[in-house]
């Protein structure tokens, strides 16, 4: 089947990112979400990150222009039916992803590819809310999704070994590097590291050390480019908190338990980066 037009459902920092990389890959794009000033903001997002690209050399103005050209933004989501594949990139929680897997299924040709770009919930169990489990898949891109190379490419158990090659091979399309990962919580990228940030909150929490030392620490100890607690605010505390969730029910160990200073924090609506206020105020 050929891919030509790609949905993506969702239009904040994951999904205007991935509808980035297919744009300027040469895809038509219909991005889709619930409010025209999601769309708008998503778009003049896109514009200044392709903008950076031509600046860097990476792209030809022509190039930025035509990618542009090639998103068309949506209000509905029956505006994906005639795509031919689609990727949802909307809030880490499964009752969400679930309603918009089951409108998918039901809206779209029975042989298209639906894609998760999910970062911890279960691709069985979304496939399972579906008439189509076998074409069902994660794609999970990274953030910043123009610069970061890797894509987790996640089988859930009825996933067909057609579904995983055709997105693999999407993915180096895109010029990414796709990892094959089977389906569990938090798959490898984030079983690994939420852990490692929610015991750098402890480490805040219970006075071990400021955010600052801490980040400092994994920045001149362990040559990592950005510590911890700033990446968690990068990230969102409020997305850290939902894998941190799902990891925790899902593994059923106590030591994936969220660490209550990000619970609080959260519950301020201290979610990093994005709100102004997180570890670091921005």
């Amino acid at each position: 089947m050929s891919i030509e037009r790609v949905g993506v459902i969702g239009a904040g920092t994951m999904g205007n990112g991935i509808a980035h990389v297919f744009a300027r890959s040469g895809y038509q794009v219909t991005l889709c979400d619930v409010e025209q000033r999601f769309l708008d903001r998503a778009l003049e997002t896109i514009g200044k990150n392709l903008e950076r690209e031509v600046a860097k050399g990476k792209i030809t103005a022509e190039n930025k222009i035509a990618a542009l050209k090639r998103i068309a933004p949506a209000l509905q989501r029956t505006q994906l039916s005639n795509c031919d594949f689609v990727i949802e990139a909307a809030t880490e929680k499964f009752e969400v992803k679930a309603e918009i897997f089951r409108d998918l299924d039901r809206i779209c040709r029975p042989e298209i590819l639906l894609a998760s770009n999910t970062s911890s919930i279960s691709i069985t169990r979304l496939g399972a809310v579906t008439k189509r489990p076998g074409e069902i898949i994660g794609m999970h891109f990274f953030n910043p999704v123009p610069v970061m190379k890797l894509v987790e490419v996640i089988r859930g158990l009825a996933t067909e070994q057609d579904t995983f090659e055709m997105v693999r091979d999407l993915a180096l399309k895109l010029d990414k590097t796709p990892v094959e990962v089977n389906d569990a919580p938090g798959f490898v990228s984030n079983r690994v590291l939420m852990p490692l940030l929610n015991e750098a909150m402890y480490a805040v929490m219970e006075g071990v050390a400021t955010a600052e030392a801490v980040d400092e620490v994994f920045k001149l100890g362990m040559a990592h480019p950005m510590g911890p607690l700033s990446l968690a605010d990068f990230i969102g505390l409020d997305v850290c908190l939902d894998i941190m969730r799902v990891l925790q029910d899902g593994l059923g160990d106590p030591k994936y338990r969220p660490c209550p200073l990000l619970i609080k924090m959260v519950d301020a609506g201290w979610l990093g980066k994005k709100s102004g206020r997180g570890f670091y105020k921005y």
